[in-house]
């Protein structure tokens, strides 16, 4: 007879905390089938924690509401079908019942939960990096080829640029020669300073009528900057390690605030590494603005772009038509793919 494997302690709370949770939601769904609930309407999510969602509507800037167990999956952003009902304690909140269809949803693929929606119904991706911690071209990319995936439009936002001046004359030019490189190709690059109102005027204007959320590394300010944009609505903000010179998780969920201009701004938590595990090489490889002109055109179909024989992206390269650094970034992005690509058991996603 087979031994019975012990849990530790961890594993056993995790247990419970979830047996708790799914006995919640039976209670819910007991008292929702109790009361008289209201008429449907119409309202999005501001933003999610469990089986608990914080939504707004036309006349409501923040009303809580339960999710049905029949919502597969709901995120910030989300346009829903919602209705009233009165719990016995005797607070009004809602019930949301199902999601309409969406625009657009940035997803961000995590080893082990699969992955997971961030956000839905944007239009625009602000991809935030700064010189502090690091400067990384390699994240952008990343990032780029995310927006690209989805169709939606990338802003490449460089925060803390007054700190340029504090790096060495090699560590400027690295950056500013990357931010060229996303110039040339067509990208909007932006150089802002949470610290410097003035600074941060264009990026005002460009979130007028747009639905934007703000991407990036742990530590690279996005919070400081939404304050700076938004400085009503006072978001937490963390600092960058001592220790490891690494960015600290300050927001924890994806939460969507209104710009009194007439756009959304949507902070979401950050993240020290954005896999790509979830896409094919290929189209990796088209997600490359800058390569398009050039793929179907290497002599060989199955063409790794690196020293096959008669490649077109190398030869682009070599006749100046294509930037080293993308490149370069590409090849680093395919290793990692293959490298860190998750097991079947670690990608079946959670539900958001």
């Amino acid at each position: 007879m087979a031994k019975q494997r012990r849990l530790n302690k961890g594993q056993l709370r995790r247990i419970r905390s979830n047996q708790e949770k799914r006995i919640q939601q039976a209670e819910l769904e007991t008292d929702i089938q109790d009361a008289v609930l209201g008429s449907s309407e119409a309202g999005i999510v501001v933003s999610r924690f469990g089986h608990q969602a914080i939504i707004c509507t036309d006349t409501e800037a923040s009303l809580r509401c339960h999710i049905r167990r029949t919502v597969d999956s709901l995120v910030c952003g989300d346009v829903v079908v919602w209705r009233r009902f009165q719990q016995v304690s005797g607070d009004v909140v809602g019930v949301i019942e199902a999601v309409q269809p969406r625009q657009s949803l940035l997803c961000r693929p995590d080893y082990y939960d699969g992955l997971k929606p961030v956000a839905a119904n944007v239009d625009q991706i602000l991809i935030v990096s700064s010189v502090v911690p690091a400067f990384s071209s390699q994240i952008i990319d990343r990032y780029l080829v995310a927006c690209e995936d989805i169709e939606v439009t990338p802003v490449i936002v460089l925060n803390k640029a007054d700190l340029i001046a504090g790096l060495d004359e090699t560590e400027q030019q690295e950056i500013y020669n990357a931010l060229d490189v996303y110039r040339d190709i067509g990208y909007q690059v932006l150089e802002v300073s949470a610290k410097h109102p003035q600074s941060l005027v264009d990026l005002h204007r460009l979130l007028d009528e747009h639905v934007s959320i703000v991407v990036g590394q742990s530590g690279v300010g996005k919070s400081s900057l939404v304050n700076a944009l938004l400085p009503d609505i006072d978001a937490d903000v963390g600092a960058v390690s001592d220790n490891s010179g690494l960015g600290q998780h300050t927001t924890t969920v994806a939460t969507r605030y209104v710009v009194p201009t007439g756009g959304i701004l949507i902070d979401s938590p950050g993240i020290r590494e954005f896999a790509l595990w979830h896409l094919e090489p290929e189209r990796v490889a088209w997600c490359y603005r800058d390569f398009r002109p050039y793929l179907g055109q290497c002599k060989f179909r199955d063409c790794k772009h690196i020293d096959d024989p008669g490649c077109a992206l190398q030869e682009a390269l070599e006749a100046g038509d294509l930037h080293a650094l993308r490149l370069y970034n590409f090849h680093r992005i395919i290793e990692s793919m293959s490298a860190n690509k998750p097991t079947r058991a670690n990608t079946r996603g959670k539900k958001s």
